[in-house]
């Protein structure tokens, strides 16, 4: 960020930032660009690791781009990474809190002083529009000084609890919260920054070791923040980052009793099985999962019109409808719905799609060929199905043809039954609905299995209500910066309800660092 701009860059504030952003970011695309295909290792206990197999990271925008050359690791780099882990956990977990903390914080700032280089590598990896990728990158420092906070607030986890009232005794009681050992951190493609940063940080403020096993189509920018852990001093085996297939590389990690905790970022079903295997251990053992959502957003007639449409817009498409928080239902009260959608869909309209690098584009591409191929079924079934007001169409003429994109999509008419108002796409493709009044539309919108976050537009007066009713986790209202998305550590506490989220505690938030320690009571009793 500018030295001496009083400018903050948030989700919220990022849609008129200074200029000199965008001179800082072009300048280091270039030199990114310059850099590409270098091979990568993985890194474990201080060591760089090489497999025998690799593979290609591949840019969505170009699939011809080689932006890297990775490892393929295997099991027994698994096993190997987690005794790496296990060795320096005394070493770590015995340091002072404030020492652990200072390190986490020197790191936070490396990743600031990067951030155009990781921003600009982001938007090649990713597909991200330039200001969403610099986003992801602050909002990874923020990530990791939020926790550091935190600890100090509490001034460690340690307090002082009562004293027995024993005659002829005095008894000192506390309670201390102490890291379990060895994490796991499972990220995954669409924050490939912020969602390993803000687990790893929380990981390493609590005084666990690590295990970073990032998503395969987006293993570049964990490397990257990785490489940042490993500069700043971190003892060697405390950070170790792994890549490889999940069916291999990462099931031996989430079977091995060696794990003590995990935090996965990911779809319902990857997420389930998990869940599911981590239980198969010999105890219970804690896992933090964020499982995606079905996020609806809720516009009474009383609301602004351009505020909603703005919000929607934003909500809905922002990284092509890829993330976890995106607004994919939207009910409108019958005296407004003409107007919001019409405005909405003109909003839509004036998108531009293209190289998400350049400063003109606000869509880039989906992140690869399964979703491209999903975004193409989906529409075809939603066309039979619902009348698509804008989009549903893929693009390839010219340079489209060399990547995965896709026109953002607003659908109507759509049967209430129809399995897609359930069914968590990942795509830009959202639906809009009539409704008769509020109480309806809370009802739809509470029908999912999903609780992530909510959106509401309305009367002041109406939010009581709707935060009353609404089941999900990070909700919000009026909100045109994003109708359901940009949430910033210290601002939004982000974290979902039901199939959304496993611990009811969100990231960002007062609660989060206390998941990664448990509890130990201590006693002392002496005569007096």
């Amino acid at each position: 960020m500018p030295a001496k701009s009083s400018f903050k860059l948030t989700y919220a504030t990022m849609f008129n930032p200074p200029e000199e952003l965008h001179t800082n970011f072009e300048q280091a695309l270039t030199k990114v660009k310059s850099e590409l295909g270098k091979e990568y290792p993985m890194f474990i206990g201080g060591k760089k690791v090489y497999a025998e197999e690799k593979f290609e990271d591949r840019s969505p925008i170009d699939t011809g781009l080689v932006l890297g050359v990775f490892q393929k690791g295997t099991a027994k780099h698994a096993q190997d990474a987690l005794a790496a882990a296990r060795k320096a956990f005394p070493i770590w977990s015995g340091m002072k809190w404030q020492d652990r903390i200072a390190l986490v914080r020197k790191a936070a700032d490396l990743i600031d002083e990067r951030i155009y280089q990781q921003a600009a590598a982001m938007s090649l990896e990713v597909g991200k529009n330039r200001m969403e990728s610099l986003g992801d990158i602050a909002e990874a420092a923020d990530l990791f000084r939020y926790p550091c906070t935190q600890m100090e607030e509490h001034n460690g986890f340690v307090k002082k609890l009562a004293s027995d009232p024993l005659a002829g005794y005095k008894a000192t009681n506390y309670s201390v919260l102490k890291p379990y050992g060895v994490w796991l951190v499972i990220s995954p493609f669409n924050f490939p920054s912020a969602l390993t940063g803000g687990p790893a940080a929380n990981v390493l403020v609590a005084g666990n070791t690590l295990v970073i096993k990032p998503a395969s189509d987006t293993p570049w920018l964990p490397y990257l923040m990785a490489e940042v852990l490993h500069e700043v001093g971190i003892p060697d085996g405390v950070v170790n980052f792994v890549t490889g297939p999940g069916s291999t590389l990462g099931q031996a990690l989430v079977d091995s009793p060696e794990v003590d905790g995990i935090t996965f970022t990911g779809s319902y079903p990857v997420g389930m099985k998990i869940y599911r295997d981590f239980a198969n251990g010999k105890y219970v053992r804690p896992i933090v999962l964020e499982l995606g959502g079905k996020n609806p957003t809720i516009i009474s007639k009383h609301a602004d019109v351009e505020d909603a449409a703005v919000g929607l817009v934003r909500s809905a498409f922002g990284l092509q409808g890829q993330k976890c928080s995106a607004c994919s239902r939207i009910y409108i009260e019958s005296p407004i719905y003409d107007a919001v959608v019409n405005r909405f869909v003109e909003l839509a309209g004036k998108l531009t799609i293209g190289d998400p690098t350049l400063r003109e584009n606000y869509l880039g591409p989906v992140i690869n060929k399964s979703s491209y191929q999903e975004y193409q079924t989906f529409c075809a079934d939603l066309a039979k199905h619902g009348k698509i007001l804008i989009g549903g169409k893929i693009l390839t003429e010219g340079e489209f043809a060399k990547g995965y994109f896709c026109q953002p999509t607003i659908v109507a008419n759509l049967p209430r039954e129809h399995a897609l108002w359930k069914q968590e796409m990942f795509l830009p493709i959202t639906f809009v609905e009539k409704v008769n009044n509020l109480d309806e539309a809370m009802t739809l919108a509470n029908d999912v299995d999903y609780g992530l976050t909510a959106g509401f537009f309305g009367a002041p007066e109406e939010a009581e209500w709707f935060f009353s009713k609404i089941q999900s986790g990070t909700n919000y209202v009026n909100r045109p910066m994003g109708a359901t998305t940009g949430a910033w550590p210290g601002f939004q506490a982000f974290g979902g309800w039901k199939a959304s989220g496993a611990v009811g505690k969100n990231v960002g938030s007062l609660y989060y660092l206390q998941g990664y320690m448990h509890e130990q009571s201590q006693t002392v009793i002496e005569r007096e």
